[in-house]
């Protein structure tokens, strides 16, 4: 990461002394947050040196009142206070509670504390021009120990891939430090600018590093004040941490964006528990609001609660609101928001499994029903941090709510046509071979394994049993290796087969074994067979344009194989139209004089490109496929330059890269196969 010289800070100070400012008093400046802060208990303080080194450290807070408080608390607030060149400044903010553990309301300092998620009901109050104050505002947290870059996960609308901004991404390489909130849009997309509202950066660096400091949107840098090293410009840096008592005590209660998989009667009914524990609640009321409709639910503060309302999978969402009512009580005590109910698929693999952008267009098709939970990241430290649900993104990998290209595309389709949202988890890793993905048989959850890491996601999201689907994409760094791959390919769908034990199994046969090889065929054509072996659905690659040897374009790639794989799901799933969607599959190879017929298991019509003949070979014969012609019956009659004498097997091997192809209806290719003649 990139790092400013501490000339800039003299620089500063220099300008500061020409300004002739004279800071405010410290009560002057408390003022508004002391009145916003009425009713919280002071969790944390501390006066901000100008350079920390705090890595794996406790800061030397002057209050830390974290032990009492505990977990009793129902909401956080935030109050930063500065004296420097523009005078007295300060911000106040609260919302939703991002953590259950008071401990976790400061400065992240240790290796593994990591937050970065949205956040409900922000409320924002300041003498910062530019901050947008008021209530029921969408927050968005940055808060880690680590290096990051401007490279974005996509979860905040309007935030730049590139900037330093509201959306940013942790580095494996531990030490510097954010400690960021910003302001948002409550859905993607959104017209509403993502702002910062208050920036404490480069607190868990080496000794010597100056803190970057800021309130509001810095306006001659990047828009966090990441690297503006600014510190020693103010005379006061204090931040203090709010907690509010609860008045009640959750059990449970979804989270926000949370999807709950629906049930045979399309619906869910998701718990919302506890028990009342601050004095003066006579009750509790539960309102969940949403297609249309709100339902409301009450119960004596006497014992404790639980209820189980009624929510139905549609494209609208649900906010559920509890509220703690008696003599001179009134209060909000939890409220989530964009709740759903709808279909689970896992996607797993190597590169092309996670399909991020390579070139060519971006992926457009992301949609509000589109939701993930956790992070696609191979390091378990920013993986096992990130226990919260997500927008589904298609570009970017190894983010919070990465899904990939094609599933995107394959998951708006199932919104859009059956009205359904889609939870999509993708646990997938480039370049890796089958070994890779196995389970730790001792420790299931070991999140040092990807295994781990991808089954953690759905235990702690709550729908490992209940998955739908699973697509499987990988067997390019087996290098054509076919006994390998299928051991270890069998080894890991029964693992799966023990956990996810609702869902439906859909396997690629791979375009190239490795990459950019396509004469190989030992792989492909056992992955083929896996149909017919491990009651698995076949899906095939070999049609697909936009093929650059190895990966694949959206546009004419990526896009086409969501469809592809809609289509099937569709069929298997949704009961969608069977015709012209199976991959063409041979059954039978026979030879009469120089034709060979290569009779396949479904009559669906075929389209047979110019020249695509290349594309097979004889084994054991130097005669060449001239034309292939589909025939009615469900068959292709191939003609042959001559008498395939001492022929004993046919192969069709594809095309690499775009090129022509035998496709159906939905343009889904013929799969690669070594037949015996």
């Amino acid at each position: 990461m990139p790092r400013s010289s501490l000339a800039i800070v003299s620089t500063v100070l220099a300008a500061i002394a020409a300004l002739g400012v004279s800071p405010a008093s410290a009560d002057t400046q408390a003022a508004g947050c002391d009145a916003a802060a009425a009713g919280y208990t002071t969790a944390l303080q501390i006066n901000l040196p100008t350079s920390a080194n705090w890595l794996n450290t406790t800061p030397p807070y002057t209050v830390n009142n974290t032990a009492a408080i505990g977990s009793n608390f129902d909401r956080v607030g935030y109050c930063l206070e500065l004296n420097g060149p523009k005078g007295a400044q300060w911000v106040w903010t609260a919302m939703a509670p991002f953590t259950s553990d008071a401990k976790g309301l400061g400065l992240q300092t240790s290796t593994g504390q990591l937050f970065r998620q949205q956040v409900g009901d922000l409320e924002v109050a300041s003498n910062v021009a530019g901050v947008t104050t008021g209530t029921g505002q969408t927050g968005y947290i940055e808060m880690w120990p680590n290096q990051y870059s401007g490279s974005a996960s996509g979860q905040v609308p309007n935030a730049s891939a590139t900037t330093y901004d509201a959306d940013d991404s942790p580095t494996t390489v531990i030490g510097h430090g954010t400690f960021q909130i910003h302001q948002i849009g409550a859905t993607k997309p959104s017209t509403v600018p993502a702002k910062p509202v208050l920036s404490i950066n480069r607190f868990s660096e080496a000794a010597g590093k100056v803190l970057a400091l800021g309130i509001g949107t810095n306006t001659s840098g990047a828009p966090d004040w990441t690297l503006t090293d600014n510190a020693a410009s103010y005379t006061q840096r204090k931040l203090t941490v709010y907690a509010r008592p609860s008045l009640v005590k959750l059990t449970e209660m979804p989270q926000d964006l949370k999807l709950i998989p629906r049930d045979a009667q399309n619906g869910a009914n998701p718990a919302v528990a506890g028990e009342v524990t601050g004095a003066g609640v006579d009750q509790v009321e539960l309102r969940v609001t949403g297609n249309g409709e709100t339902q409301t639910f009450t119960a004596p503060a006497s014992a404790p609660f639980r209820f189980t309302p009624r929510i139905l999978a549609g494209l609208w969402d649900y906010t559920f609101e509890l509220r703690a009512t008696g003599p001179g009580v009134d209060r909000v005590v939890a409220r989530r928001t964009g709740i759903v109910s709808g279909d689970v698929y896992v996607v797993q693999g190597q590169s092309n499994a996670e399909a991020a952008k390579r070139t060519g267009a971006a992926n457009v098709e992301e949609s509000p029903y589109l939701r993930s939970y956790g992070s696609s990241n191979a390091e378990a430290g920013i993986s096992g941090a990130d226990r919260v649900w997500h927008y589904a993104t298609g570009d970017v990998t190894q983010q919070s709510g990465s899904a990939g290209q094609w599933a995107i595309r394959m998951g708006r389709r199932i919104v859009d046509t059956y009205g359904v949202p889609v939870a999509l988890f993708n646990g997938s890793h480039g370049g890796k071979p089958v070994s890779f993905f196995q389970r730790n048989d001792t420790t299931p959850n070991d999140l040092s394994t990807n295994y781990g890491r991808l089954r953690s996601r759905l235990q702690a999201s709550g729908v490992l049993s209940r998955v739908k689907g699973v697509l499987w994409y990988q067997g390019e760094a087996e290098s054509d290796n076919a006994s390998v791959h299928v051991s270890g390919f069998t080894s890991l769908l029964a693992d799966w087969r023990t956990e996810m034990t609702t869902a439906k199994y859909f396997v690629y046969q791979v375009r190239t074994s490795p990459c950019n090889n396509t004469t190989n065929i030992n792989l492909r054509d056992a992955q083929r067979k896996l149909g017919d072996t491990h009651n698995v659905t076949l899906l095939s690659t070999t049609a697909l344009p936009g093929h650059d040897g190895c990966h694949y374009a959206y546009a004419d790639g990526y896009r086409e194989m969501g469809d592809q794989t809609f289509a099937v799901l569709a069929r298997d799933l949704y009961g969608g139209p069977s015709a012209g969607v199976a991959p063409p599959n041979p059954a039978s190879v026979t030879k009469s004089g120089t034709t060979l017929t290569v009779k396949l298991r479904s009559a669906d019509p075929l389209t047979v490109d110019a020249g695509v003949g290349a594309d097979f070979r004889l084994v054991g014969s130097t005669v060449t496929v001239t034309s292939v012609v589909y025939q009615a019956d469900g068959s292709l009659k191939l003609s042959l330059s001559g008498t395939p004498t001492g022929a004993t097997a046919l192969v069709y091997q594809g095309h690499l890269k775009t090129g022509p192809a035998i496709t159906n209806a939905t343009g889904t290719g013929l799969l690669a196969f070594s037949l015996a003649i």
